[in-house]
């Protein structure tokens, strides 16, 4: 089959598309990625062709004409590339960079597949789902009545890759047999995280390693980095994960999906200016099943009491357990199996 995959902006919509992407592109199909100009940019070229179009950032509170513009040329754009890939099938995860080519390659006859990646679905997912065959949920969702039928939960897509711990870790450069916290801000990082978190975890460095991730282009921080305390602008999800104990992270889908895959508790930090708040939502969800605890953004002097706790390897064991109950696997293999099996049509 010829399948595009496509979504972007953040690494909650880029890692779900190129997790199913690249498994359809080892059973034997004609896989390529479309996105615009963000985090897909980075990290797709040399995993799956990668094709970029321009692409509008649509904000209901403050409604910008030169992103509505973006957004037309790049249906015009993507009408063009469609015409050039012919696929046959087209699996959109969301985001503002999925949106053109989805609805062109839709026009032309493209069997059109969504996922939506959190507790409540997006602008992107809201627009394309009456046009779309098949609506996937990482989580159970609210959904107008007219889509239930198409809907159903699946999971989170992700790269199904664990690592022996220590081997993780050396191939980080860490210690290979201490304690590791992982700090994640998500794929674009987070300032606040970059800024509070060093100085609130200093004084657990002669019993922890931090492994830090600040964001492509951010400096995580000003001063001095202490021995123990390691930041990097970007990393490999797999590896990260493998090596790590406890986290302290924000409550993106994605993130939520990797902690529970590899059993790491986890500090929650949502971002509070998300899209309806959806995080803070996410990390709810977690919470009052014991499988994260959850810090409101500005209450950095409860982090240290928090990492304390989580420092308790009977408590890492209890929120480990209750970690399987969200976990992802399957997800992506549920997901080709489903794109494989209308690829007749």
């Amino acid at each position: 089959m010829r399948v595009v995959v496509t979504g972007g902006g953040t690494g909650g919509h880029v890692f779900p598309a190129l997790a199913v992407g690249e498994a359809l592109a080892r059973r034997g199909h004609e896989v390529a990625y479309v996105g615009a100009a963000g985090l897909e940019a980075r990290v797709v070229p040399g995993r799956l062709p990668f094709h970029a179009l321009p692409a509008g950032k649509l904000d209901r509170t403050r409604p910008r004409p030169g992103e509505l513009w973006k957004t037309g040329w790049g249906l015009l754009r993507g009408l063009a590339l469609a015409r050039r890939l012919r696929p046959q099938a087209v699996f959109a995860t969301g985001g503002y960079a999925a949106f053109p080519f989805a609805l062109a390659a839709r026009l032309l006859g493209a069997r059109l597949l969504l996922h939506e990646q959190n507790a409540r679905l997006g602008l992107t997912v809201r627009l394309l789902a009456p046009l779309a065959e098949a609506l996937f949920l990482a989580v159970p969702a609210p959904l107008p009545a007219r889509l239930g039928g198409k809907a159903r939960v699946v999971g989170m897509p992700i790269r199904e890759l664990r690592y022996p711990k220590a081997e993780a870790r050396r191939r980080l450069g860490l210690d290979p047999d201490r304690t590791t916290l992982l700090v994640m801000g998500g794929s674009q990082g987070a300032e606040s995280l970059n800024r509070e978190l060093p100085p609130r975890l200093a004084p657990f460095l002669d019993r922890i390693q931090v492994l830090h991730q600040t964001g492509f282009g951010r400096r995580g921080g000003t001063g001095r980095v202490p021995p123990g305390y390691h930041r990097v602008e970007f990393l490999e999800a797999p590896l990260a994960w493998s090596a790590a104990d406890l986290a302290i992270t924000r409550a993106g889908a994605m993130t939520l999906a990797e902690a529970a895959y590899y059993r790491v508790p986890a500090i929650l930090v949502p971002y509070p200016y998300a899209a309806d708040d959806h995080q803070t939502k996410n990390a709810r969800l977690y919470a009052e099943a014991g499988a994260a605890r959850l810090v409101p953004e500005g209450a950095w002097d409860r982090i240290p009491a928090e990492v304390a706790a989580l420092l308790d390897p009977q408590n890492r064991r209890a929120m480990a357990a209750a970690l399987a109950r969200f976990d992802p696997s399957g997800s992506t293999e549920r997901i080709v199996r489903a794109i494989e099996e209308g690829g007749d049509r």
